[in-house]
């Protein structure tokens, strides 16, 4: 396949301009063909662009190649714009193909029935083109096709994902609610940590490892993408010796640094073995040191400063993790909880956790995902930064905490959103 070709790859909300500067350092990307947009960005460049980011990139949800940018105000306008793409160019008769539909702010009553006007227009595309239709699969289609109604235009894109990138491969432990991998890179980038800056990084809420582990990916420059199959195998524009080049580039280019400082632990060993067989699976075993612990009680893995990392558990995501005098039956694979109802439990917790660092990790930088706008009075920490991250449908701020001794911390008051 030959010519530029338009993508847009969508992103958790705050997540954009970090998704940006990814893409902008990519072997190839133009800068100037990068943009940020409104739950995603926009990229423009080549067929060999869609596999180096299906590879490459830790941000992106997925990647979509654009195929119609159409006005519509009703459903026939949406059936006309799908029946002009040339779909038997991208797939067969033999493939399954399924439609989703987005949408913002649309005219359109019922998103459902625009899915079912841009289905039949594929059938009824095939039928003339080739005498027979592809089958729908809602459930493990070969293609899917991606359709966003604005206020007055579509744009129809195809899928080159496949499963979203946030499955990489390797996470086959885990516990309730986990942290998505791409959420847990954009938190890396957010905090601005480096591998090659030699600064120690521990998450001392670690559950099935994803932060530490991405870190430690980054630290052994193993692509992303590296250990899974990909939707644009099965396309028919499908350059299999180009995608082998990319790939086995990609592969020369995994590195086994001498040190690294990259630690986690879980209050629950069940969760910790779980980070451990995931981190083998990842292919950085040998880089990360995973322990059984408690985050109230469990002294700095190292003499260095460093930054910590974590998303400790809250009650919308997770019923459970953490240390209080209380068990409660839980279905989550963590211990203890740190929260009811009232939430008394979590405050307990999160003023505990923030003395136990001013104890014991002065100097450290701690980073902390939570939807909660008051965890810095909770903490008696004052909030260097407020980053506005996403975790799924849950508002949340990603905290930088500069922490300081505790002969020198001043408790403050709760801080506002």
């Amino acid at each position: 396949m030959s010519g530029e070709v338009v993508l847009f790859l969508p992103c958790a909300a705050g997540v954009e301009d970090l998704l940006a500067n990814e893409v902008g350092g990519l072997d190839g990307v133009r800068a100037d063909a990068v943009q940020a947009q409104r739950g995603g960005v926009q990229v423009r460049g080549s067929w060999r662009t869609v596999l180096q980011l299906n590879l490459h990139s830790r941000l992106a949800q997925r990647v979509l190649l654009q195929l119609a940018d159409a006005p519509y105000t009703k459903e026939d306008d949406v059936y006309a714009a799908a029946h002009a793409v040339p779909w038997e160019h991208w797939f067969g008769v033999r493939h399954t193909f399924r439609v989703d539909v987005t949408a913002q702010r649309s005219p359109l009553k019922s998103l459902n029935f625009a899915a079912l006007r841009i289905k039949d227009a594929v059938a009824d595309r095939f039928r003339a083109q080739a005498g027979s239709r592809p089958d729908v699969d809602t459930q493990r289609p070969d293609v899917r096709i991606h359709a966003h109604l604005g206020p007055d235009r579509i744009t129809l894109s195809i899928d080159t994902s496949g499963e979203p990138l946030f499955k990489r491969g390797w996470r086959e432990d885990k516990g309730d609610a986990p942290l998505k991998e791409t959420l847990a890179a954009a938190m890396l980038a957010a905090s601005g940590w480096q591998p090659g800056q030699d600064v120690p990084l521990y998450d001392p809420c670690c559950g099935s490892g994803t932060i530490v582990i991405e870190a430690a990916q980054m630290a052994c420059r193993i692509a992303p993408g590296s250990q899974r199959r990909f939707a644009f195998e099965r396309l028919l524009p499908h350059q299999p010796a180009l995608w082998q080049e990319l790939l086995a580039a990609a592969r020369d280019a995994e590195i086994r640094p001498p040190t690294i400082s990259i630690f986690g632990s879980d209050v629950s060993h069940r969760m910790a073995d779980f980070a451990q067989r995931n981190a083998e699976r990842a292919g950085v075993a040998h880089a990360v040191q995973l322990r059984g612990g408690d985050a109230l009680q469990r002294m700095p893995p190292t003499d260095h400063t460093g930054v910590l990392i974590l998303n400790p558990p809250y009650g919308e995501r997770i019923e459970t993790g953490g240390v209080a005098r209380h068990k409660t039956p839980s279905r989550a694979p963590r211990e203890h909880a740190i929260m009811d109802g009232a939430g008394a439990e979590e405050g307990d917790f999160f003023q505990r956790l923030g003395r136990h660092w001013k104890q014991h990790y002065g100097g450290w930088t701690a980073w902390v995902l939570s939807p909660d706008m008051q965890l810095p009075g909770r903490m008696r920490l004052q909030a260097a930064r407020r980053v506005p991250m996403w975790n799924g449908p849950i508002e949340c701020r990603l905290f930088r905490f500069d922490v300081l001794p505790a002969k020198t911390a001043v408790p403050l008051p709760e801080q506002t959103a």
